[in-house]
């Protein structure tokens, strides 16, 4: 891993790892040229996890909501997730807000776990919901809730973690005081 320098190389790493780290569920994560999206095992095909436009940070974003989908969510095309796409009202953006905490909380964890740099999405760039700084207090105090046991890590997100910990930090473990609030301002 330290010995990668591109974003490419990066990525293809990761696809490389993903793909063998969780090939017992049949699932591989793969880059896509457009939007992120989730399908579903069909016709006997692995589900997988296709994340924008060939984006380290997109993979991982998608990788944490599919740690967070459960069973039965996996079996649904986008895990069966709401998306109101950019240009949301101040309502639709508390909405979107609400469903994104855990999963850009657990993004934020694997971003470390990498070393990468995380930043906090609004995805809302053309609509209305102001400067994210109660979203960004939530995403923060979801981790703080997942290291203080206060909210269980999902057993995908865990072993992602772990695995990822044991190739790029000697094994590692991530510590709450690696996470700061204004690391995401």
């Amino acid at each position: 891993w330290t010995n990668l320098k591109t974003e490419t190389e990066q990525v293809d790493w990761l696809i490389l790892h993903f793909n063998h780290w969780f090939s017992h569920l049949n699932v591989n994560l793969v880059r896509g040229d457009f939007e992120p999206e989730y399908f579903p095992i069909e016709n006997e095909q692995p589900a997988r996890i296709q994340f924008a436009h060939g984006f380290f940070n997109s993979a991982l974003h998608e990788i944490s909501h599919w740690t967070i989908a459960g069973e039965q969510r996996r079996l649904l095309p986008d895990l069966g997730y709401w998306y109101a796409p950019d240009g949301r009202t101040k309502e639709q953006q508390s909405l979107f807000e609400q469903v994104e905490i855990k999963p850009q909380a657990i993004e934020w964890l694997f971003s470390k776990a990498f070393d990468r740099k995380f930043r906090v999405s609004l995805d809302n760039l053309t609509g209305e919901g102001g400067d994210g700084s109660a979203f960004k207090d939530n995403v923060y105090a979801q981790v703080q809730k997942y290291f203080n046991g206060e909210a269980k890590l999902p057993r995908d997100a865990s072993r992602f973690i772990l695995c990822i910990c044991q190739c790029t930090r000697g094994g590692k473990i991530l510590q709450s005081d690696e996470f700061i609030r204004s690391m995401l301002d």
